[in-house]
């Protein structure tokens, strides 16, 4: 159970829907969540930045009530508090108007916002909108967003930071960029993925004593990726293991300037256990290849017919790792999809099939397709503005449309296995993995994997965690610097 309210990602309807069963299921009442939820705040602020002034912003809706209870608390603990009105609290309902209520009795102080206002050194809390945003931010939320965020004091975001998209983690005009984001009951997905990570900051999870069997009736669209749960996965080597038993990876790719490409995917295959590792690439390549790596196993193929007798030994197919769209790049993607091996799709791979000049058979075939934004958009011809806006729809319209598994690539890189299943997220990763030649490795970390037999389903999400996960291992000193090729050594350490 608690799996579920610490890794499953909901939509904000899904929230309230939740909201609503703990009140009509769990003998509570709307303000006495509201009230746990303004305690936790006020608790993270004094553990945290004990003896700090508090400055809340409060909006008109029930987030607004969370930062009420976040005064009074403070004003009956003799914390310094100023609570400032974005909208007049007669405008206010419900639970939220009882919580102002309690507050003013309590003598918090309090004052309307005006372009006067000047934020002294203090936590900020940031009840403004939550996950009640309704379309672009205007006129008053706009102008005390901008003095918080100019501010560059520490700012605490209640349940959502102001301006975020809950569903898809965009953002219209602007957003509070909080330091933490603390939310309540369940997370919700847009946290995660496209600007979600820029504007959440440390994400604090409060379940707010929901029974944890409420989250039974409500169905999540996604969940955060556990690496140690999908490592089990992986199973391990008996004495008696020889290298056939772990498949045979052929990398097809490297055309003219992008051997480099190749040999990133056909190494990472070797550093996640795959058996056999060949590559197809053009003969200028091919010495570059083996001095470099010489466990991997290069050939000269200038020609489809020639590749026939690779694709004879595989197990598994790498396709796209520098490949370009050159002539011969059509000519030996074609004739490797005419093979009924399982397959992993990148880069150009991906890019010729969306100008429909090569088809991709799907009947009883798994393709793993892992397009970054750009690509995405060029598979479903859309824009990638279009993609990025709702990343999770966006990543369900590609594995329907080409009947295959997907990662989409990005800050929150999404999996799909099953386009009627729950989207996994995956939260690890940082800004240093933001460089050529990353894509490269987690195509032959997927292709290992798979040559290794690891669950058809299970494979796409553990080999993006691996992935991750190595990036931020071998990133803990520094970011800017990192290269590709740094992951492997860290990625050894994770796989066991």
């Amino acid at each position: 159970m608690a799996y579920k309210q610490q890794n499953y990602l909901y939509t904000s309807d899904q929230v309230r829907a939740l909201d609503r069963l703990a009140i009509k299921q769990g003998d509570v009442s709307g303000l006495q969540l509201m009230q746990r939820a303004g305690n936790a705040v006020f608790m993270h602020i004094v553990k945290h930045y004990s003896n700090t002034p508090i400055t809340i912003f409060c909006g008109a809706g029930n987030n607004a009530g969370d930062g009420y209870v976040v005064a009074t608390l403070a004003q009956k603990n003799n914390v310094s508090v100023q609570l400032i009105h974005i909208k007049p609290p007669q405008q206010l309902k419900g639970d939220a108007k009882l919580a102002y209520n309690i507050a003013y009795q309590a003598k918090v102080p309090m004052t309307d916002f005006s372009d006067e206002v000047v934020l002294k050194n203090s936590v900020v809390v940031d009840a403004l909108l939550g996950t009640g945003l309704k379309g672009v931010i205007k006129e008053a939320y706009y102008n005390a967003i901008e003095l918080i965020n100019k501010s560059n004091l520490v700012v605490v975001a209640v349940d959502l930071p102001s301006g975020l998209n809950a569903n898809t983690g965009d953002v219209e005009n602007i957003c509070i960029k909080a330091t933490t984001t603390i939310s309540f009951i369940g997370l919700k997905q847009g946290m995660f993925t496209h600007f979600g990570p820029d504007y959440c900051g440390n994400i604090v999870f409060e379940a707010l004593q929901v029974k944890p069997a409420l989250f039974d009736d409500i169905q999540p669209p996604s969940e955060r990726l556990q690496l140690n749960e999908l490592l089990k996965h992986l199973k391990p080597r008996t004495p008696s293991a020889h290298k056939n038993n772990y498949g045979h990876v052929l990398v097809i790719g490297g055309d003219y300037g992008y051997g480099g490409a190749a040999l990133l995917a056909a190494e990472a295959a070797l550093r996640t256990g795959a058996g056999l590792v060949s590559v197809a690439t053009r003969k200028e390549h091919v010495g570059a290849i083996v001095s470099r790596r010489p466990e991997i196993m290069a050939h000269n193929i200038e020609s489809a017919e020639s590749l026939q007798d690779l694709l004879d030994k595989a197990t598994v197919l790498i396709i796209g790792p520098g490949l370009g769209q050159s002539q011969w790049s059509k000519e030996l993607l074609t004739r490797a999809l005419t093979s009924k091996l399982p397959s992993v799709l990148d880069a150009d791979a991906l890019n010729l099939i969306s100008q429909d000049k090569i088809k991709l058979e799907t009947k009883n075939k798994l393709h793993i397709l892992t397009p970054h934004p750009k690509e995405a958009a060029r598979l479903l011809d859309e824009n990638t503005t279009e993609i990025q806006n709702n990343r999770f729809v966006a990543v369900k319209k590609i594995a329907k449309r080409y009947r295959a598994q997907v990662l989409l690539k990005g800050a929150g890189s999404l999996v799909c296995v099953d386009a009627d299943s729950a989207v996994g997220v995956c939260v690890a990763g940082n800004p240093g993995m933001a460089t050529g030649g990353m894509g490269d490795v987690l195509s032959g970390i997927i292709g290992g994997l798979l040559a290794q037999g690891v669950n058809q389903n299970k494979c796409l999400p553990l080999a993006v965690c691996l992935h991750a996960e190595a990036g931020d291992i071998a990133a803990e000193r520094q970011q800017r610097s990192l290269l590709p090729s740094d992951l492997f050594n860290p990625l050894r350490r994770l796989i066991g």
